[in-house]
């Protein structure tokens, strides 16, 4: 029985562990753009639904992570919002790293990576927004 604990307790130790790191370098993926966040949030999740459900309750809740998971879940779609947002921060991160390195060979590199990551984008399913949705967020009342 010993050995049994033994080793459920280092299969949740893992899972916790490989779940954290997961989560890390989707926190990356946020303000990298060339890491893909919501794979490695979803794989965060899973470990972390087998492993604690305490941690996937509270990534679920998570302001900015959870928002990764519904649309995941529900297949609504991703908002204009966000993926404006993600474009934005995409190219900032290409620019960035392109004067950094200054070197054509990796800013051509970039630039094919920032092409298909943006059409990637732009082709995922849009969350439809309500109406009344878009006034109230951008601060016009009705």
């Amino acid at each position: 029985m010993k050995v049994e604990k033994k080793k459920s307790t280092i299969k949740h130790l893992l899972l916790i562990t490989a779940g954290s790191l997961s989560l890390l370098l989707g926190g990356i993926g946020i303000v990298m753009p060339v890491l893909p966040t919501t794979p490695f949030v979803l794989l965060a999740a899973a470990c972390y639904s087998i492993a604690s459900p305490k941690l996937a309750r509270k990534l679920e809740e998570s302001r900015i992570f959870g928002s990764y998971l519904r649309h995941w879940r529900t297949h609504e779609g991703v908002p204009v919002k966000t993926k404006v947002r993600a474009i934005i921060w995409l190219w900032i991160g290409l620019i960035v790293s392109a004067v950094i390195v200054k070197n054509p060979t990796v800013t051509i590199i970039l630039g094919i990576i920032g092409i298909l990551v943006t059409l990637h984008l732009i082709l995922i399913k849009t969350k439809r927004e309500d109406p009344h949705e878009v006034f109230t967020t951008t601060g016009i009342d009705t």
